[in-house]
């Protein structure tokens, strides 16, 4: 059976305590690596119940996204991240503020970490004035500093994470590039090439393939010839490890910045996780698994549920007080979703500003600071 790096439950000799817990790990697999992350990794209770309310916040974030876009309020593509917080919540653990990441259109959850807020994010699902695009983006399209997006093309974010990664190098600023795709993306060639280059060059890249066991509605076995995906890098370094369980992604995580920093070039990273949504909004989800599955994740290797459980069995917070943070979590959601819905749409004006970074050529696509544009529809 394969060995997974799962941080499980049982304590070392007595380590818990009600502010903090030294856990007990497997090994993950590796590739090309002659050791990989620690066998321990130590939890603070003030790092628990952070992790909790940042993933519990994502989850409610998404599902109230799911209830708006039933009632058309959300538009368009709209991808959702609930099943997966674990990834978001790990990697930016593990990583520094000063860094930065880049992803596909399931972006959510990462535009919060990386520093969004749920408020502006809301209101960029409804394309209002106050969105964190300024509700020109939408779901695919959010940015926060050091977070380039939310990308629509498939795979297309990576080689633009290879460059993000060949800037910091250049810069020479100790800062790396965490660059996210899925396992329907592995299969693009763009990737590969950029594994090439990232190698020759030594650039400071975590290459990480959240592989969420489906690409749209195509299981990885009928996709990929070879579902090692941490494999894929050939002549770069990879790690294969529990995607739901937050305390091994941040370790992992940790242990592949350390590696990046230190000047041994890109690695690569696979985190086994899952979607609990279709692909999109406009996928039921339930054609090519069968709903039986999705439940039996749920019960067994729920992220937010795994770390709850740890953290009630090693007395690190009691029941009440993760209650009064779903409490608070669920009123922060309904606010930012009353803000989305009453939060006036942007101008027609706003239209042609916002396309260049500073200083626009007098004329642009057609149209200069004078002219008057109004709505045809």
């Amino acid at each position: 059976m394969r060995k997974m790096l799962t941080i499980i439950s049982n304590v070392l000799r007595g380590s818990a305590s009600r502010n903090g817990a030294e856990l007990v790990s497997e090994k993950c697999d590796l590739h090309k690596l002659e050791e990989g992350p620690p066998l321990q990794a130590v939890l603070t209770r003030e790092e628990g119940l952070q992790y909790y309310r940042t993933m519990q916040t994502i989850r409610r974030m998404e599902l109230k996204a799911d209830q708006l876009y039933k009632q058309k309020i959300i538009r368009g593509f709209c991808h959702l991240y609930d099943g997966q917080e674990a990834c978001a919540v790990g990697i930016e653990t593990g990583i520094n503020l000063s860094d930065h990441l880049i992803t596909a259109y399931r972006a959510h959850g990462y535009t919060l970490t990386r520093g969004g807020t749920v408020r502006e994010i809301m209101a960029e699902l409804t394309g209002r004035r106050g969105g964190i695009a300024k509700g020109k983006g939408g779901s695919m399209h959010m940015y926060t500093k050091h977070f380039y997006g939310g990308n629509g093309i498939v795979g297309a974010q990576v080689p633009l994470g290879a460059g993000v990664a060949l800037a910091c190098k250049y810069l020479g600023n100790n800062e790396i590039c965490v660059c996210l795709y899925g396992d329907g993306a592995a299969n693009q060639g763009q990737i590969f090439e950029t594994y090439n280059m990232a190698s020759l060059w030594k650039l400071p890249c975590i290459f990480i393939c959240e592989n969420n066991k489906y690409g749209m509605g195509t299981s990885v076995e009928r996709a990929a010839a070879s579902t090692d995906y941490y494999k894929r890098g050939d002549f770069i370094p990879g790690l294969r490890l529990d995607g739901m369980d937050v305390l091994c992604v941040r370790e992992a995580t940790k242990f592949a910045a350390e590696h990046c920093r230190s000047g041994k070039g890109p690695i690569l990273m696979e985190l086994q996780t899952y979607r609990y949504h279709g692909h999109s909004m406009s996928d039921p989800g339930v054609s090519y698994r069968t709903r039986e599955e999705i439940q039996e994740v749920r019960s067994k290797s729920d992220p937010i549920s795994m770390l709850k459980d740890r953290m009630l069995s090693n007395n690190m917070a009691s029941v009440e007080e993760l209650k009064e943070i779903d409490v608070e979590v669920r009123k922060e959601i309904e606010d930012a979703a009353q803000f989305a819905t009453t939060d006036p749409e942007p101008p027609l004006d706003d239209l042609c500003n916002h396309i260049f970074y500073n200083d626009p050529p007098m004329e642009v696509r057609g149209t200069n600071p004078w002219t008057k544009l109004k709505s045809v529809s």
